[in-house]
């Protein structure tokens, strides 16, 4: 069997890592996935993917850095993304990889306005996710972890929005029958997202963010979990029920 590739665009604070591991970690463990069948490629360090055909999924994940620097291997992952869906492979992106498949595909990428977005926040889903398989059976409205600056600000052509929230309309995007992406962080638990607080309080408090009523309002996401393990059961890649798992979500 093919492997999953998690194509990997940047890796949490080291603080969070020693104890939660990589984003390929905390992806394989809400989502199911045999850590076995998983192959990792560190892109921001330089290493490429194979061909998408050599891939049974990828998905890409969350970074640091930003898709408007432009940075060669981001460029290098755009290409790849491209190719991948030219291929109908399978496709899930998060955060950055939400930025980097919308930009892949000619939308346009830039800073949120009003600032971050940080903590556990709303966010529902629109009336063309009611229509969608994908989502079937989801609650309308649910809570999601999220830690970002930058938004699609113009999906490509032909997305779907298929959540939203106060600060965005393009939570979640629908790119075709295989490839979606989440601005928001469906591989976080709540200890990863109060573990983030802790890292960048300092940050934040110069930032005149008030951490302590963000960490204080951390909740579980079951629902935005249930989104990142549905994708793979419905694409065939891990077996399950994915509107199982959303209705008990």
């Amino acid at each position: 069997m093919l492997p999953i590739l998690i194509l990997q665009t940047g890796g949490p604070p080291q603080a969070v890592g020693d104890v939660y591991g990589g984003f390929d970690r905390m992806v394989s463990e809400v989502a199911g996935l045999d850590p076995a069948g998983l192959v990792r490629v560190a892109a921001y360090k330089g290493e490429r993917p194979q061909a998408p055909t050599r891939y049974r999924a990828a998905l890409i994940t969350g970074s640091r850095a930003n898709v408007t620097d432009h940075a060669p291997w981001s460029e290098a992952c755009a290409g790849w993304v491209r190719d991948a869906m030219d291929a109908s492979l399978p496709l899930f992106g998060i955060c950055y990889g939400h930025q980097l498949i919308s930009y892949a595909l000619g939308g346009r990428i830039d800073y949120l306005e009003g600032g971050r977005e940080i903590g556990t926040r709303p966010v529902e889903l629109t009336s063309a996710a009611r229509e969608d398989p994908l989502l079937a059976g989801m609650p309308a409205m649910f809570a999601a972890h999220f830690i970002r600056e930058q938004a699609v600000l113009e999906p490509p052509r032909g997305a779907v929005a298929l959540a939203v929230n106060d600060r965005d309309p393009h939570q979640m995007l629908r790119y075709g029958p295989n490839a979606v992406s989440v601005q928001f962080h469906p591989e976080f638990t709540a200890p990863i997202m109060r573990a983030y607080f802790d890292v960048m309080r300092s940050g934040l408090d110069a930032e005149g963010i008030d951490v302590q009523a963000l960490r204080a309002g951390v909740a579980e996401t079951p629902a935005s979990h249930a989104i990142l393990r549905r994708f793979f059961e419905s694409t065939g890649t891990i077996p399950g029920a994915g509107k199982a798992s959303a209705a008990a979500a």
